[in-house]
């Protein structure tokens, strides 16, 4: 047996453990949704499973996201920007400061919970929050989960190329910029570990240790590209969803193709979007759970406008049973 069949096989042993944290939610589909909610399930319930995961996801972790109803308008700066002079990184790095405080306190919530408890053949998340990787370590440490845009966490050089913690970096800020953050205190929070601040010409912002280089956080910034090997391993994944074959823990496997399980994501950049188009032109199913419009909408099998986190602890719930292990 394979190193990384041995290790898919220690998760799921580790599902009796999650299951009666699981079996404590009991959602119910809002009534609009109830036929296609309950296909959706049924379609879900033993296929193979790639899912990709937006900032929908984190919203019950308290992390806003940009294109839900009601949300602020995005206006997230870019690579361009900067780079383009040192005030352009103070403002970045002034608001990133306060924001990651808030971020940095974030925890998983229950559709983050289902996820690792679900073990997809791969998680793909454009989100940079980290939340994915502390609910589900040993999807983390298998390998299978990509961050499509990087972490918020680690901080590179872009000069000497040398990643960083980046709470070694808030110690030097706060250390730098005493009194910051308690003399904003009351700044809104934005999503990707920002907040609305203007006033930002004090700021100290430090350089690299090592070579004095500027610093940035090691995510994918807008006029950035994903990294190729990064599209390539998620593009893989996808395509192999086109193979029929059911849950490996199964009696008697599903011989369906499996299925790409979009939750909280508007799919608006081309980043995430693009794996919906591969899949739907391979005849690969496809499940959206997101509430509000989604760019990949007419190619969705099913369009589900309920929570995420309720629709996850659900899918958990109905996979867990169908294992054998409930």
């Amino acid at each position: 047996m394979s190193s990384e069949r041995c290790q898919r096989s220690e998760v799921r042993a580790q599902w009796a453990a999650r299951g009666a944290e699981l079996r404590r939610a009991t959602p119910a589909p809002e009534a609009s949704n109830t036929d296609s909610y309950a296909a959706a399930l049924a379609l879900l319930q033993d296929r193979r499973l790639v899912v990709l995961t937006g900032a929908g996801v984190s919203t019950d972790s308290g992390i806003p996201d940009y294109r839900s109803p009601g949300s602020p308008s995005r206006q997230p700066m870019t690579f361009q920007q900067f780079i383009s002079g040192p005030q352009e990184r103070q403002r970045y790095w002034a608001r990133s400061h306060l924001g990651w405080r808030r971020m940095g306190s974030a925890v998983p919530n229950a559709g983050h919970r289902a996820l690792a408890a679900i073990d997809p053949e791969l998680l793909i998340t454009q989100n940079v929050d980290g939340l994915h990787e502390q609910a589900a370590p040993e999807l983390a440490s298998s390998g299978r989960i990509v961050t499509l845009h990087g972490r918020v966490a680690d901080v590179i050089c872009l000069s000497c190329r040398t990643l960083s913690p980046r709470r070694d970096l808030q110690e030097r800020m706060e250390a730098l910029n005493a009194g910051w953050a308690e003399a904003h205190a009351d700044v809104e929070t934005r999503p990707d570990g920002d907040v609305a601040l203007e006033e930002t010409q004090d700021f100290v912002v430090p350089d690299c240790k090592i070579c004095g280089g500027i610093l940035k956080p090691d995510v994918v910034f807008f006029g950035e590209n994903v990294p190729k090997d990064r599209v390539a391993r998620c593009m893989a994944a996808v395509d192999a969803l086109a193979e029929p074959g059911g849950l490996e823990i199964r009696d008697e496997p599903h011989e369906g193709k499996g299925v790409l399980l979009v939750a909280g994501s508007s799919l608006a950049v081309m980043s995430g979007y693009r794996f919906v188009r591969r899949a739907a032109k391979a005849g690969i199913p496809v499940v959206i759970v997101n509430r509000g419009a989604t760019r990949g909408d007419g190619e969705a099998t099913y369009k589900l406008e309920v929570g995420t986190s309720e629709f996850l602890t659900t899918l958990a719930q109905n996979r867990f049973r169908g294992s054998g292990r409930a």
